[in-house]
């Protein structure tokens, strides 16, 4: 695991950070080749989302986002979105190849990982695919594992470094 994704991961909620050392691990060593993981995005503050939201809105470029302020789950610390390393250098974000020769491109094999330990895929969202993007959706509240959005997200009561409490 490279320095940017472990600075990544050391933002993101605190209920979530050893579970995605995991799933980052698990991937790497299913990655026997010349491709890594990277996190490319963790905890996003509301004023990124904010800018994020207005790209293709108040700017010339494509759109990246639906979600203002407070409606990403990045937002709260509970997604991540990756890409591949090739050789430690070069960043993909190509889902076909397979950089370890094993008959099942890379990007595949880390999705099956992430949907093993209960996190949800951008690639299955079926009006704004975001390939990139997992999130976890369902956490222990109550003793249970509950599902939960931005909506409940945002009312939540937060602690004194600003993470919500569940």
């Amino acid at each position: 695991m490279d320095k940017i994704t472990r600075q990544r991961i050391a933002k993101l909620h605190p209920k979530v950070r050893e579970e995605v050392t995991k799933i980052i691990n698990q991937c790497d060593e299913s990655l026997n080749g010349r491709a890594k993981i990277r996190i490319t995005q963790g905890l996003r503050t509301f004023e990124e989302q904010e800018l994020l939201y207005a790209r293709g809105r108040l700017t010339k470029e494509k759109k990246v986002t639906n979600a203002k302020a407070g409606q990403s789950i990045h937002n709260y610390g509970l997604a991540v979105d990756i890409c591949l390393i090739i050789d430690g250098k070069e960043a993909s974000f190509d889902t076909k190849k397979d950089w370890d020769g094993d008959q099942i491109a890379d990007w595949y094999e880390c999705v099956k990982i992430f949907a093993k330990n209960g996190w949800d895929w951008g690639g299955n969202w079926v009006k704004f695919k975001d390939l990139p993007h997992f999130e976890r959706r369902y956490l222990p509240v109550s003793k249970n594992f509950t599902k939960v959005s931005w909506r409940n997200l945002i009312k939540m009561k937060r602690d004194i470094l600003g993470y919500v409490i569940f």
